[in-house]
C-alpha cells in the first residue's frame, strides 16, 4: 500500500485548532425469527464494470458494502446488497428476515442503536429493528414516508428519525410523525436524486438534529430551525453529510468539497488541499483527532497540517467507498464496491465471510 504526502506546512488553522398524514403504529407489529445460516444465503449481484481489489470475488461479506456499524455489545454489523450481515461471538450471521414488502431482499443503507440496545435498519424498501433475535419491518402500509429511505438516525430521547427520498419523518415505536422541511433542488449529475432527499441525520453533543439535504443543512434546536446554505458560505445546497469533531466544531462533507463550521462561520477545507473541486462522500475523525475522507476512489487522511493520501499499490486507488468507520478497538474499516476493508499497518486488507476478525 502507498502512502502519499500531498501537502505540508499548510496553514489550515480553520481545519484542526414527511410522512404527511397517517399514524398507524397502534399495535406492535408481530416480530419474526431474523436469522439464517451464511451457507443458506446466495451471493450479490455485482456490477462487473467496478473495479475489483481482490481474487476472492464469491466469498465477500457483500459485493457492495454500504454501511457499517459496531453496537453497544461489540457485535459489527454490515448493510449491503441483499442485506444485512451480524459478526458476533466469532461468527458472521445473515438476517434473512429484513425483506420487502413483497418478500424480496433489499439494499441496506443505513443501521443504528437506539437507548434500549435495539438495532435500526434503513433500507431500500422501508426500515427494520432488531430486538436481539426477532425482526419487525415497517413499510408505507405502517405510516412510513417513503419506502425509499437513505438513513436513519436515534436521538436521546429514543426517537428514531428516517431519512427517505420524500423527506423525513420520526418514529416512536408506535406511530410515524411528520417533519417538514423545505423543499430544496434535484442534483441533476447522480443516478438518484430529489428536492426532498435526506442523506444523513446527525444529532450533536447539545441534542441538536443535523439534516444533511439538497437545500443545504437545517438543524433542529428544540422548537427553531436553522438552515446553513450558500447564503452562508457553502458553495453548494448538496450536503453528503455532518460530523461532529472533538473540540466541539463540524466538518461538512458537499459535492463541492469539504467545509469547517465553527462558533457559527463556514470555511473552506479541500480548496486549500486540491488544485481543482472535488466532491468529498464519507468523513470521520479518528480517535487520535485525525480526519479521514474519500473523493471517489481516493482516500485521505489530515493530521495536524499534513494530507496524505492511501492506496492499494502504486496507480491502484483504495476501495470506492461509501463509509469511513473506526470501530471500537480503534481500527478503520473502508467499505464499498469491491466488500469491506481494514487499514492494518499501513496496508489494506479485504475482510471477507471468513475474515480476518
Amino acid at each position: 500500500m502507498i502512502k502519499i504526502n500531498l501537502l505540508t506546512a499548510i496553514a489550515l488553522s480553520l481545519i484542526l485548532n414527511s410522512c404527511i398524514g397517517q399514524k398507524s403504529k397502534n399495535e406492535p407489529k408481530q416480530p419474526i425469527s431474523s436469522e439464517k445460516k451464511l451457507e443458506e444465503s446466495k451471493p450479490d449481484t455485482y456490477n462487473n464494470e467496478q473495479p475489483l481489489f481482490y481474487s476472492d470475488i464469491n466469498n465477500q461479506i457483500s459485493q457492495v458494502v454500504r454501511t457499517i456499524f459496531q453496537d453497544s455489545r461489540g457485535d459489527i454489523w454490515f448493510g449491503g446488497e441483499g442485506g444485512a450481515f451480524r459478526f458476533s461471538n466469532n461468527s458472521l450471521t445473515y438476517i434473512d428476515s429484513i425483506r420487502s414488502n413483497s418478500g424480496k431482499r433489499v439494499t441496506i443503507k443505513d443501521i443504528e442503536e437506539d437507548n434500549d440496545g435495539k438495532i435500526w435498519i434503513g433500507h431500500t424498501d422501508g426500515i427494520s429493528s432488531v430486538d436481539g433475535e426477532k425482526v419487525t419491518n415497517y413499510y408505507e402500509s405502517d405510516g412510513l414516508i417513503s419506502n425509499d429511505v437513505w438513513c436513519i438516525a436515534t436521538d436521546r430521547n429514543n426517537q428514531v428519525w428516517i431519512g427517505t427520498i420524500e423527506g423525513i419523518c420520526k418514529f416512536d415505536g408506535k406511530n410515524f410523525t411528520p417533519f417538514e422541511l423545505p423543499e430544496g433542488i434535484k442534483d441533476t449529475t447522480v443516478g438518484v436524486s430529489s428536492t426532498k432527499m435526506i442523506h444523513n441525520i446527525m444529532e450533536d453533543s447539545g441534542g441538536r438534529i443535523w439534516f444533511s439535504t439538497n437545500g443545504g443543512i437545517y438543524i433542529k434546536d428544540k422548537n427553531s430551525l436553522t438552515n446553513l446554505s450558500e447564503k452562508n458560505g457553502l458553495h453548494t445546497s448538496f450536503v453528503n453529510e455532518v460530523i461532529e469533531i472533538q473540540k466541539g466544531d463540524f466538518l461538512i462533507s458537499t459535492s463541492q468539497g469539504l467545509y469547517k463550521y465553527q462558533k457559527g462561520i463556514i470555511n473552506e477545507v479541500t480548496s486549500n488541499l486540491f488544485e481543482e473541486t472535488k466532491g468529498t462522500g464519507s468523513i470521520i475523525e479518528d480517535s487520535n483527532g485525525n480526519i479521514w475522507f474519500n473523493c471517489s476512489r481516493s482516500i485521505y487522511s489530515l493530521k495536524n497540517a499534513d494530507l496524505t493520501e492511501y492506496r492499494i499499490s502504486e496507480g491502484n486507488y483504495g476501495p470506492l467507498t461509501f463509509q469511513i468507520y473506526e470501530d471500537q478497538q480503534k481500527r478503520l474499516w473502508f467499505v464499498g464496491y469491491g466488500g469491506a476493508f481494514r487499514l492494518e499497518n499501513g496496508e489494506f486488507i479485504n475482510v471477507t465471510k471468513n475474515g480476518p476478525w
